[in-house]
C-alpha cells in the first residue's frame, strides 16, 4: 500500500510537470500584462554575445517566469495567502496606512546613479545653446514614509534626489519634487493604488516649472475640474492583488478657454484630436487616459493666440509621470515634442538639431530613474 501511494505521488508530480510544460508551449504568450501593467519578456535571442554575457540565460529565465501557465491565478492565490498570514507586503508592494499602497524602495546603487547624472551632464555640454531643466519627483513612498507598515524597510528618496541635484551641472536647472510637493503633502497628490501622482500633483509640478520659466501659471480657477473615473485601481494594486481597497478617482483639468490640440504618435503614425483617450477608462490601465498611454515619440500641436505663447517649442524627455503634466504645458507652448527615452532608440541630438529645439525638460520620478538605464542612451 505504501509503495502504491509513493508511485501515485511520483506519477502525479511528473504528470503535473508534463501538463504545465505542455500548457507553456500551447497557450498563447501575451505581450502585455493588464494585471501587472507592464510588457512581458519576449523570446530571448540566442547569439554568441548574449550567450557569453549570460544575457540569454537571464532573459530565458524571465521569459519562463512571465509566461508561466495561469500566472495571473497564481499571483492572486499568493496574494490571498499573504493576506491571511497578516503579511503587509506582496510582490514588492506594502499595504500602508490610510489606504495607501507603496512600492518597496531600498538603497540604490549610487555608482549607477552617478553614471546617469554624468550622461545628463554630457548631454548638456553637447548642447550649450539649449536651456535644460531637470525635474525629479518622488513617488508616494518618498513623501509618506510614516505611512508604511511598522518596521517596513525603506530608503530616503530625498537623499537620492539631493545626490542627483548636487551632481548635475550648474548650467542645468534642477527642480526637486520634494520642494513643491512637500508643502501639499496633506492633500491628494498621489493615487493610493497607483505609482503616479494625481492630476493635482501634476498641476503642482506644472506651477513649479512655470515659475522657474517666468511664465504666468494658470490658477485652478482657470480650469473646470471634472471627475472622469471613480473606479481606478492602479499598478500597485495589480502587482500586489490586495483586495478590499477603495478605488482612486481620476480628474481632468479642462481649460475654461480651450485651445485645440493635435497629438501625432510616431510609432503608430496616427494623429489624435484630444490629449485624453476615454476608451482607457473602461480598461485596467486607466492612467493611459492621459495622452493615450506610453509612446516612444509624440508631437503635440496647439493653436494658441500670440498672447498665450511663452515659448515656441520644447522637448520633454520623460517617463509616464509627464503624461498628466504635459496638457498644462500646452497652455504656453504651441509645439511640444515628447520622447520616452525607454523606448526611443534614435539620436536625440539629431532630433533636437533637426527640429530647432532650444528648450528641454527632463521629467522623471525617482523610482523609475534609479531602476532604469535608459539615460545612458542619451548621447548615442
Amino acid at each position: 500500500m505504501k509503495q502504491y501511494a509513493e508511485r501515485l505521488l511520483v506519477f502525479g508530480f511528473v504528470g503535473t510537470l508534463f501538463l504545465l510544460s505542455l500548457f507553456f508551449f500551447i497557450l498563447p504568450h501575451q505581450r502585455f500584462s493588464d494585471l501587472e501593467n507592464r510588457y512581458l519578456q519576449g523570446v530571448p535571442q540566442l547569439t554568441w554575445d548574449t550567450l557569453l554575457s549570460n544575457k540569454y540565460s537571464k532573459d530565458g529565465e524571465r521569459f519562463v517566469t512571465d509566461h508561466f501557465p495561469f500566472r495571473n491565478k497564481w499571483l492572486s492565490i499568493k496574494s490571498a495567502a499573504e493576506k491571511y498570514r497578516l503579511q503587509q507586503e506582496n510582490n514588492g508592494i506594502y499595504y500602508g496606512k490610510d489606504g495607501y499602497l507603496f512600492e518597496k524602495f531600498l538603497e540604490p546603487d549610487y555608482t549607477k546613479i552617478q553614471q546617469y547624472t554624468d550622461s545628463v551632464n554630457q548631454f548638456s555640454s553637447n548642447h550649450l545653446e539649449v536651456n535644460i531643466t531637470f525635474m525629479l519627483a518622488p513617488t508616494s513612498i518618498g513623501l509618506y514614509p510614516e505611512r508604511l507598515p511598522w518596521l517596513a524597510p525603506t530608503y530616503s528618496q530625498k537623499k537620492v534626489n539631493q545626490f542627483i541635484g548636487d551632481h548635475l551641472q550648474n548650467r542645468l536647472t534642477f527642480i526637486d519634487g520634494f520642494d513643491f510637493l512637500g508643502p501639499h503633502a496633506s492633500e491628494s497628490i498621489y493615487y493610493r493604488t497607483d505609482h503616479h501622482w494625481t492630476t493635482y500633483g501634476a498641476y503642482l509640478a506644472y506651477v513649479a516649472y512655470a515659475e522657474q520659466k517666468g511664465w504666468h501659471a494658470l490658477s485652478q480657477k482657470d480650469f473646470l475640474i471634472q471627475t472622469v473615473s471613480n473606479s481606478f485601481l492602479g499598478s500597485y494594486q495589480t502587482r500586489s492583488q490586495f483586495s478590499g481597497l477603495t478605488p482612486d478617482t481620476i480628474q481632468v483639468y479642462v481649460p475654461r478657454k480651450p485651445s485645440p490640440t493635435d497629438i501625432y504618435l510616431a510609432d503608430t503614425n496616427q494623429t489624435m484630436k484630444s490629449m485624453y483617450n476615454p476608451s482607457f477608462l473602461a480598461k485596467k490601465d486607466q492612467y493611459s487616459y492621459f495622452l493615450g498611454g506610453v509612446h516612444a515619440l509624440m508631437k503635440l500641436t496647439t493653436k494658441l493666440e500670440s498672447a498665450q505663447i511663452d515659448q515656441d517649442k520644447m522637448l520633454v524627455i520623460k517617463d509616464s509621470y509627464a503624461h498628466s503634466v504635459i496638457p498644462f504645458l500646452t497652455r504656453h507652448v504651441p509645439e511640444i515634442h515628447v520622447i520616452d527615452i525607454r523606448y526611443y532608440n534614435g539620436s536625440i541630438s539629431e532630433y533636437i538639431s533637426k527640429n530647432g529645439i532650444k528648450n528641454v525638460l527632463f521629467l522623471f520620478n525617482t523610482s523609475t530613474l534609479v531602476g532604469d538605464t535608459s539615460l545612458l542612451k542619451l548621447n548615442n
